[in-house]
């Protein structure tokens, strides 16, 4: 197929800057990869585009470009979360391991975006299922940002405390939930439109690595907030009464399960 394969080059391509420091595949290069694929499939399918298709490709656009550009920017303003990034980065990476994140980063995020390809492939362009998906879509890109926001703002009134207000109040990583709104939406978007077993594989594949990524990613954040606060009373009752990722879900912590690497 070649789209795929094409959607695929170009995650390779803009996730690429993770060989400067590694992390950068999951982070800045992770947002880029994902605008330049929305970009790519509007190119590519200019010819048989729809208003479900167009909108999807657009908050691909949106979602990616805002990601990668606020994490460059946090990197290159704030000098805590640089250094923070360089301790967190500073073990070295062998050559071969990091050809093979770049490999499995890339097709992951081509698998993630895979559902809006499909709909193209198979021509059904708008839909009741594509206006769910879309909704969700735009929910959870709303959701982050607004986390992005919210934690920004209380950082300026104690740059050294965790963040309890807003979102933060109903759960403790809501940009993470709102990235599980987003690429749900997106699954769900081609549920009614797959045309074969393999393309179900490959939109499962990258709906369950997304959810392990941000599962992952809350275990190391709580690591991280333990370190840091674990000897406040006041970071211990809000980690025993608020949730670590998914609203009203009473999952509290995830350390535990240590197959999540942080």
């Amino acid at each position: 197929m070649l789209e795929m394969w094409i959607t695929f080059l170009v995650a390779l391509v803009l996730c690429s800057v993770g060989f400067v420091m590694y992390v950068y595949f999951f982070s800045v290069g992770y947002g880029f990869a994902i605008a330049g694929i929305g970009i790519s499939m509007l190119i590519m399918f200019r010819d048989s585009l729809s208003a479900c298709t167009v909108i999807m490709c657009l908050l691909f656009v949106v979602y990616g470009v805002r990601l990668g550009g606020y994490l460059a920017y946090r990197e290159m303003k704030n000098k805590a979360y640089k250094k923070l990034l360089k301790g967190e980065s500073k073990q070295a990476v062998a050559v071969g391991l990091k050809v093979s994140l770049w490999l499995a980063c890339a097709f992951l995020y081509m698998s993630m975006c895979s559902p809006v390809l499909f709909r193209f492939l198979s021509g059904e362009g708008n839909d009741f299922i594509a206006v769910i998906g879309i909704l969700l879509m735009a929910a959870g890109i709303a959701i982050e940002m607004v986390a992005d926001w919210q934690k920004s703002e209380a950082k300026k009134v104690n740059v050294s405390m965790f963040v309890t207000t807003g979102l933060y109040k109903f759960v403790r990583c809501p940009n993470y939930f709102g990235e599980l709104v987003l690429w749900t939406g997106v699954f769900i978007s081609c549920l009614n439109i797959l045309q074969n077993p393999l393309q179900l594989i490959i939109a499962i594949l990258g709906y369950i690595g997304i959810v392990y990524v941000m599962f992952s990613g809350a275990r190391r954040l709580e690591l991280r907030q333990d370190r840091n606060y674990g000897h406040l009373e006041s970071y211990q009752k809000y980690v025993r009464t608020t949730p670590i990722i998914i609203p009203l879900v009473p999952l509290y912590s995830v350390t535990k399960y240590k197959w999540l690497i942080a």
